[in-house]
């Protein structure tokens, strides 16, 4: 069995002892080390003696914010952030965080972000074979033939036809047996295809299908936040008349996705 080296970095001892009987419980789980500060980490971090498979890692430290880690030396670990607040989760997503838990962490949540951790650290691992699965997906396309995605679509405005370009889409949601085209400026147009159909014609690496009935672009997301169902909620721009959630069954999927893997 791999063991897996675990740092925590938690500046409230209550809370760091609570995340360590976690982890101890865990038999493939080794904590190597605690620290409480941004410098210590810093330190512990550039020390070549030290190695830490993950990193959970506390907003709020005793002398800055954990990004300020980043800042200052490179983190090679798997890194889950821990916090009491929602409000960072997008700077966490953006030092390529596996997770972002909220405080008190709930054992289900802290398990799944085990389970990611593991098979990120399972695929760097060497002679583990591995496929691109994207590759695979445009190889089986056309016989192997590079996938040419929708460069635009003509929507019907009234009598007129409309010609919009996808990079101008933000997001595509199904209402009332109707799909809506939702352009960056706030402009909504009904089309005659269904999602299921527009998810094959456009951009897995830039569309993401977090629910049944919305269709989200990279460049719509303003922000996420974790929901008290423990799901994600999405902050889209232009704003909808809707809550936007990713679906639990694709959560993991959207994380993948959101860091661009």
């Amino acid at each position: 069995m791999s063991q897996y080296r675990i740092l925590i970095v938690e500046d409230e001892l209550p809370a760091q002892a609570i995340l360590r009987r976690a982890l101890e419980k865990q038999d493939d789980l080794v904590i190597v080390g605690t620290q409480t500060s941004v410098r210590g980490t810093v330190e512990w971090l550039k020390n070549p003696e030290n190695r830490a498979d993950i990193l959970f890692l506390d907003v709020e430290l005793s002398d800055g914010m954990c990004f300020d880690i980043f800042a200052q030396t490179e983190v090679k670990s798997k890194v889950v952030i821990t916090t009491a607040f929602d409000n960072y989760a997008v700077r966490a997503f953006r030092v390529n965080s596996i997770d972002y838990l909220l405080k008190p962490i709930d054992p289900t949540e802290l398990q799944a972000a085990l389970e990611r951790c593991r098979h990120a650290l399972k695929q760097e691992q060497p002679n583990t074979p591995t496929f691109d699965l994207k590759a695979l997906k445009e190889a089986l396309v056309k016989g192997g033939e590079q996938t040419t995605y929708k460069k635009r679509f003509v929507v019907r405005f009234g009598d007129h036809l409309t010609v919009i370009e996808t990079a101008q889409i933000a997001y595509f949601y199904a209402e009332d047996k109707s799909t809506h085209l939702v352009t960056t400026e706030g402009r909504r147009y009904i089309l005659d295809q269904s999602l299921d159909q527009i998810a094959e014609e456009i951009s897995p690496d830039d569309f993401f299908r977090i629910s049944r009935n919305c269709m989200v672009s990279i460049r719509s997301i303003a922000g996420i936040s974790k929901h008290s169902s423990s799901r994600l909620k999405i902050n889209l721009v232009p704003k909808p008349d809707f809550e936007v959630f990713v679906s639990r069954s694709r959560t993991n999927d959207f994380m993948v996705w959101l860091e661009g893997k």
